[in-house]
């Protein structure tokens, strides 16, 4: 399951054992086989269901436990004998308990039984449009006992038999191909039955209830279809194209044919995730599939190419072999996650997956170096904690890990470990150490030592590397946290492939606990760069002393890599906000990286400029700051030229990036052509102007919106219940929590709870306000005023998601009134992200105060030597 770009960063603590046991079944009964009969009526938003469960007794039994949530049970039987049925809602646990107890072995369980379409996002549940219903799932993680009365745990896998009775007119569509349609039983209706499955977990079973349509392709003999509702199937092209190429690369790539007899992946008008991997029928949120091939940006294309290749990924990674657990979630996530990148680079590399990459471990690195984080395994007993595992640690730091590890090892013994572990475990179940252990016994290398360090243990390692001697550099490794203030286990320590960059190729070495050197290569000579992180594979962030960190930045444009001198910004800045480097030197080297060509780090750099405007400037500061800003980028940005129909991507993108920066920084040529774009594109009459370029439009109506006026809202606003292409109506409403008049945010937080933003998009909208310094505090205020409604919108995830937003303030005083009212207002597993809120809080506190100076001090060198 993906949550493209909203991964949380939420801690999870283990449970008393009694507590974390009573949330799991009972041992003792094994499910083989369901048949699944189910009749939604989506009118009444509710649906029947006939069921059989063919079960495994090891030992005679009077009573069986299975999960069940929001199910009505009109009778329970086994052969002749019915049962009682008794529910614990808090457990979502049903027991049918029998006259005599059932015999070991073989068992057949008959059940019928009612259940509601909810309007929650989860389990079975109705996605609307302004022209009809559809019924739709998503059981990831524990909700498909919200559809039929199931062991709804990841180990106990069963085969389906699943049919749909539908109305006339609507098809379904389900993890198999369909083998019979035939009329009634009901009058109005037909019965569509699907193949049987193979084995599989309970909560990669999908059907989906419609009016669909559909663009058909096939790759490697498997026939794809990519559907939608009606009005948009024009939409589905690009993924129909995408899903070929990654279909072919996969069953290339595993050495194992991709398992189900066809491949269908649909857009859903509600959905909560970024997109679902149901075995064989894969769900999405309709951005993150539906794009305009002729007219959509590059980015948006991207989009959908990085997640349908993410959520194939999971057709063998989660789906032909399962975690065993959801504490090794990771084992899913981390693979897809890893996975998406070399798919969709191998597809079309002139768009740089590999650069979005090296900018996703950014992030990752950032949210692992908090105060409050996790272990990529950890224990996960209730559906809350459960959920909670579905961040930043299990999607990002798991995926980097991994790559680290195919640095290390080298890309075709990676892939070879790959192929045995899941050759080893096909339709079955798997533990982190089945796929370590796999991969070192293929490369013959600690890899298990390695992957062990990471998985079991929290945290960023720091290497502080010093001045060569000999034929060897030393090097200390310590956990690196954001905060200054943070002294917990600092002392920490991993086992960690280096790989440096001297001269030729990079020299890769492990680093124990117990090392304190690394060996250079007989190439490496004294005035030779070193760089520590090649490729910038490496889950660590590295500090170097003043003469080598120099020596780098003088060569960074020439013998770093895009991705390395992503890397090398990066660590810059997180480096300035843990108090170990100065802000001033993050600007010095931003400075130095002016010319770079590529687009993915001024997008990085952008959003870290945010940062300083917003957590360490004053308001004086930020003029002088802007000043600076526009003296370095114009002449940059203004040899860029004109946007051509022709020119690469990333020159388009770069154009947009300074363009950001220089609208930020108030440059008065580049706010006029903001302005004249964003008319352009949301004009008062008359169509958007489609020859605009896609990337340089949404920067300027980014920046136009945040000097804009009633009139431009309006125009946006409207655009937002455009429901023609998804992607346009996603921007318009990122577009509108820019405006910052008063009365214009007013406008839009009361438009976020007015019914008219579909559920799974409001929570954007307080996001989008509350990351913003300039319209955070009126959002908050408005946000604890109106709880009850602001409440109302969120589902499953959302909520965590504004609490989490709340990060972004950088005072005491917030700090206290955000820890204060969420606990007393309690959003649904949000108690973690609490704390790591509080944390980012505190920690920008810090930041504004040893930084502030160090900005002050740099801005006044900076007008020295502008003055020169």
């Amino acid at each position: 399951m993906l949550f493209r770009n909203t991964l949380l960063a939420l801690v999870v603590l283990a449970l008393p054992i009694s507590a974390a046991d009573a949330q799991r079944l009972p041992s003792g009964v094994q499910p083989e086989a369901y048949n699944l009969t189910l009749t939604p009526d989506l009118k009444a938003a509710t649906f029947t269901g006939q069921e059989t469960i063919d079960i495994t007794l090891d030992h005679p039994s009077r009573s069986i436990t299975l999960n069940a949530a929001e199910i009505t049970f009109l009778s329970v039987k086994s052969g002749e004998q019915a049962a009682e049925v008794s529910l614990d809602p808090a457990k979502e646990q049903a027991t049918f308990t029998f006259p005599e107890a059932l015999p070991a072995g073989h068992a057949r369980l008959e059940i019928s039984y009612t259940g509601i379409l909810n309007d929650k996002l989860r389990g079975f549940y109705l996605s609307k449009t302004a022209r009809r219903n559809y019924a739709v799932t998503q059981f990831e993680p524990t909700d498909a006992r919200r559809a039929y009365p199931s062991f709804d745990e990841p180990a106990l896998k069963a085969t389906y038999d699943i049919s749909l009775v539908v109305d006339n007119g609507d098809t379904a569509i389900s993890n198999t191909n369909i083998i019979s349609d035939t009329p009634g039983p009901i009058a109005g209706k037909h019965t569509i039955h699907f193949a049987t499955t193979p084995r599989m977990s309970t909560y990669l079973v999908a059907f989906l209830v419609g009016d669909f349509k559909c663009t058909e392709g096939k790759s490697d003999g498997v026939p794809i279809r990519a559907c939608s509702t009606p009005d948009k199937v024009e939409l589905t092209r690009f993924a129909v194209e995408a899903a070929e190429h990654v279909l072919h690369y996969y069953d290339n790539y595993f050495g194992i044919k991709y398992p189900m007899p066809k491949l269908d992946m649909v857009a859903l008008p509600d959905f909560e995730a970024g997109a679902m991997e149901n075995f064989g029928c894969i769900t999405y949120r309709e951005t993150d599939l539906l794009v305009d091939a002729k007219h959509g940006s590059v980015d948006a294309k991207k989009r959908v190419a990085i997640v349908v290749a993410h959520e194939m990924a999971h057709q063998w990674f989660g789906d032909m072999v399962t975690m065993q657990w959801w504490d090794n979630i990771w084992l899913n996530e981390g693979f897809a996650t890893w996975m998406e990148t070399k798919a969709a680079q191998n597809w079309h590399p002139e768009w740089h997956f590999d650069q979005d990459a090296a900018q996703d471990l950014d992030t990752t690195l950032n949210l692992d170096a908090q105060a409050t984080t996790r272990t990529i395994r950890a224990k996960a007993n209730t559906p809350d904690e459960i959920n909670e595992m579905f961040d930043g640690i299990a999607y990002g730091k798991a995926g980097a890990v991994l790559g680290m590890v195919e640095n290390y090892v080298g890309q075709e013994t990676f892939r070879r470990g790959v192929h045995n572990y899941l050759a080893a475990h096909l339709y079955g179940n798997a533990t982190a150490e089945d796929f370590w252990n796999a991969q070192t016994a293929t490369s013959h290398l600690p890899v298990d030592k390695i992957m062990s360090s990471f998985v079991t243990q929290p945290g960023v390692p720091l290497l502080t590397l010093s001045k060569r001697e000999g034929n060897s550099v030393p090097v200390a490794q310590s956990r690196f946290f954001l905060s200054a203030t943070v002294k917990m286990g600092r002392d920490q320590h991993w086992t960690i492939p280096v790989c440096l960059k001297t001269s030729g190729r990079p020299d890769c070495h492990l680093l124990t606990p117990e090392d304190s050197t690394l060996p250079l290569s007989d190439l490496a000579t004294a005035s030779s760069l070193l760089f520590a992180n090649a490729s910038d594979k490496g889950y660590y962030r590295t500090e170097y002393a003043p003469a080598q960190f120099s020596d780098i930045v003088a060569h960074a444009e020439t013998d770093l890599t895009p991705v390395e001198r992503i890397g090398l910004l990066s660590d810059r800045w997180a480096l300035a906000r843990s108090g170990q480097g100065t802000v001033g030197d993050y600007l010095n080297l931003l400075a130095a990286l002016k010319n770079d060509p590529n687009a993915t780090l001024f997008d990085m750099a952008e959003q870290q400029l945010e940062r300083i405007d917003a957590d360490i400037a004053t308001s004086s500061d930020r003029k002088e700051l802007d000043a600076v800003l526009r003296r370095e980028f114009e002449p940059v940005y203004q040899a860029l030229g004109s946007p051509k129909k022709s020119e690469p991507h990333d020159r388009a993108q770069l154009r947009a990036k300074l363009f950001e920066i220089l609208g930020d920084a108030k440059s008065p040529s580049v706010l006029a052509e903001a302005k004249e774009i964003a008319n352009r594109a949301y004009p008062a009459s008359g169509p958007a102007d489609r020859t605009l370029d896609p990337a340089l439009a949404e920067a300027a109506v980014r920046i136009a919106a945040s000097n804009g006026d009633a009139a431009l809202y309006d125009r946006i606003l409207e655009a937002t219940h455009d429901t023609a292409d998804p992607d346009l109506q996603a921007e318009a409403l990122r577009s509108i929590t820019r405006f910052r008049s008063p009365e214009l945010v007013t406008r839009t937080l009361d438009y976020a709870v007015s019914g008219k933003v579909r559920n799974q998009d409001s929570w954007r909208i307080f996001v989008g306000l509350l990351e913003q310094s300039e319209t955070q505090d009126q959002a908050w205020e408005y946000i604890q005023q109106n709880w009850d409604k602001v409440h109302a919108q969120f589902t499953t995830n959302s909520g965590t998601r504004v609490v989490k937003a709340a990060s972004y303030f950088c005072t005491g005083e917030r700090r206290d009134q955000v820890s204060q009212f969420f606990s007393s207002h309690k959003v649904d597993a949000a108690e973690r992200t609490l704390s790591k809120t509080v944390d980012s809080i505190n920690a920008c506190i810090q930041l504004r105060a040893t930084q502030g100076p160090e900005l002050r001090r740099w801005l006044e060198t900076g007008r020295q030597s502008a003055g020169q």
